[in-house]
């Protein structure tokens, strides 16, 4: 089968190869998956610059989400599945003609699913319902902050909001995504480009300050975050993007963690708030059944809202894996970007 390898942390035109490989070997509790195509995710980015701590070695395949048809199976109780079209949660492996997965990281998906629509369901809606609907939840009436809101867990994050009755408010790098925010549900986009978000989201509100925050971009943003975190507040990071594009060493992860700032228990337990850390990888390993859960439940919130959907970022072909990964990485998509074989 071929795959696409990621050979050097370099830049897109130096870093991947499409590569002939094995096929997987499945074990107990395991499905293959003929792929379709697979999604990209910001944590992509993160792997190639040498970022992503969790990232296997290079040569590696990266790859968190696929969609395809299940062709076979490790377990004789799991034969149902054996035909069915399926978007299933990888732990690496997903840029490949085929992948395995654990049969609790996938779920079947109606046929009018695009590639870039589906594998949104195994990362950024599942990654949107675990940080609002599992380890918080949201209210109507809540100011909700969400950070990179046109991007697929914004765009996941903003819908379901809407659909709880809040009111929220969407960061972005430029005004020309203003459009797009508000046809998604965003009652007030704010352009992180134009002045201090921290100053134009007090103004915004009157004074009054966030519920609940959304995070994806890590480091000095959670300390401004925290100035405008409200009494029961929750804030959930659920990612470090201010690293992206520096250079991979200790230095720079020192640097994060500096510029994030100490968090210090008592003044949550004053406050009655809280910091939440997000990683589904982690979940997935550890209790993949939450992450099952999650898909579930993100499909029948589709059937229940229709204005819960995913949006398309666009579809590349496999030898467009150097644009595509240019496109994400530029921050100047929005929804989910998916590549297809």
């Amino acid at each position: 089968m071929k795959a696409v390898f990621l050979v050097k942390n370099t830049k897109t035109d130096q870093a991947f190869e499409l590569r002939e490989t094995a096929m997987p070997v499945l074990e107990n509790g395991e499905v293959l998956i003929e792929c379709e195509g697979f999604g990209l995710n910001y944590a992509d980015v993160m792997a190639r610059q040498g970022l992503y701590k969790g990232a296997p070695p290079i040569p590696c395949v990266l790859g968190y989400d696929v969609v395809g048809k299940v062709t076979q199976v490790a377990d004789k109780e799991d034969e149902k599945w054996i035909g069915k079209r399926v978007v299933g949660l990888t732990r690496f492996g997903g840029y490949a003609e085929f992948a395995k997965t654990k049969v609790t990281a996938i779920t079947e998906i109606p046929n009018e699913f695009t590639i870039s629509e589906a594998t949104a369901i195994a990362t950024q809606y599942c990654t949107a319902y675990y940080s609002s609907q599992y380890v918080t939840n949201l209210h109507k009436g809540d100011k909700v902050l969400i950070h990179a809101a046109a991007g697929g867990v914004g765009t996941a994050l903003t819908q379901i909001a809407k659909a709880k009755g809040c009111e929220v408010y969407g960061l972005t790098s430029s005004e020309a995504k203003f459009d797009y925010l508000k046809s998604n549900g965003v009652d007030f986009p704010i352009n992180l480009s134009s002045s201090d978000y921290h100053e134009q989201f007090m103004k915004l509100t009157n004074g009054n300050k966030a519920d609940v925050i959304f995070n994806s971009i890590g480091g000095e943003s959670i300390k401004e975050d925290m100035r405008i975190l409200s009494v029961s507040g929750r804030l959930v990071n659920y990612g470090a993007a201010s690293i992206s594009g520096k250079k991979p060493n200790l230095f720079t992860l020192l640097s994060l963690l500096r510029k994030t700032g100490k968090i210090k228990p008592l003044k949550l337990l004053g406050k009655s708030s809280g910091i939440i850390g997000v990683n589904m990888l982690s979940v997935g390993d550890v209790k993949p059944e939450v992450v099952s859960e999650c898909m579930t439940q993100v499909v029948q919130l589709m059937k229940d809202n229709p204005s819960i959907k995913p949006i398309s970022g666009g579809e590349f072909s496999v030898d467009e894996i150097t644009k595509a990964h240019d496109l994400l990485a530029s921050r100047k998509s929005t929804g989910k970007i998916g590549v297809r074989w």
